[in-house]
């Protein structure tokens, strides 16, 4: 057990109604702070755009990326107009680590998507995440302390945040500043990879805000 602190979401006839929308179900966490880098990551148990509840135990043993997005937002364009966030999603996956796109925004606030057409953006755009997320409450936001799209967190093998900020070091809207960025999540994963301490364990997240 990460913490022994929780909350749930979702009783009786409510949870029947969250499972249905793809709502958070629970969250275990700090409820005096967002999840801390260095030590174990907030547990959560949310269902995915498929309808399939997905937890942070359910991989526990693997390395887990946690991408924070919102398809209106110009900083996540930014990523995956070009192709980059999905090439970044590949590479990942190749070395067995779970990608989870988290949709935090509220039902009727900008960024929004039912899981029908989550699913069916992610497709349009060639976004392979193992599961995208509907945070629909932003309970698992709030326990992350997630504040902006992107917003980026890696959780190693044994369940503890080894990183947690911005995707790359430049600022900007602009895809022509991806191949001059340093980006902070691949190399997070490399040292991880590799058996190493993550070099640049936190960073400044930039972007849209989650719209909660």
């Amino acid at each position: 057990m990460l913490d022994r602190r929780s909350f749930s979401i979702g009783l009786g006839m409510a949870a029947a109604a969250a499972l249905s929308a793809g709502a958070l179900i629970s969250v275990t966490a700090n409820a005096a702070a967002a999840a801390e880098v260095g030590k174990p990551a907030p547990s959560f148990s949310v269902v995915d755009a498929t309808g399939k509840v997905r937890s942070l135990a359910e991989f526990r043993g693997r390395t887990v990326v946690l991408e924070w997005t919102n398809r209106d937002c110009p900083y996540v364009e930014k990523h995956y107009g070009g192709g980059a966030m999905q090439r970044l999603q590949s590479d990942a996956a190749r070395d067995g680590v779970v990608w989870l796109s988290i949709i935090s925004s509220a039902p009727g606030k900008q960024g929004y998507l039912p899981p029908s057409q989550a699913l069916a953006h992610a497709a349009r755009v060639g976004a392979t995440p193992a599961a995208i997320l509907i945070d629909a409450s932003g309970a698992m936001g709030r326990a992350y302390g997630a504040r902006t799209t992107p917003h980026m967190y890696v959780i190693d093998d044994q369940g503890t945040l080894v990183y947690a900020g911005a995707i790359d070091d430049r600022k900007s809207t602009s895809p022509a500043d991806i191949a001059k960025a340093n980006n902070y999540v691949a190399g997070a994963l490399a040292d991880v990879k590799a058996g190493r301490p993550v070099a640049l364990p936190t960073s400044t997240p930039y972007g849209c805000s989650i719209k909660y």
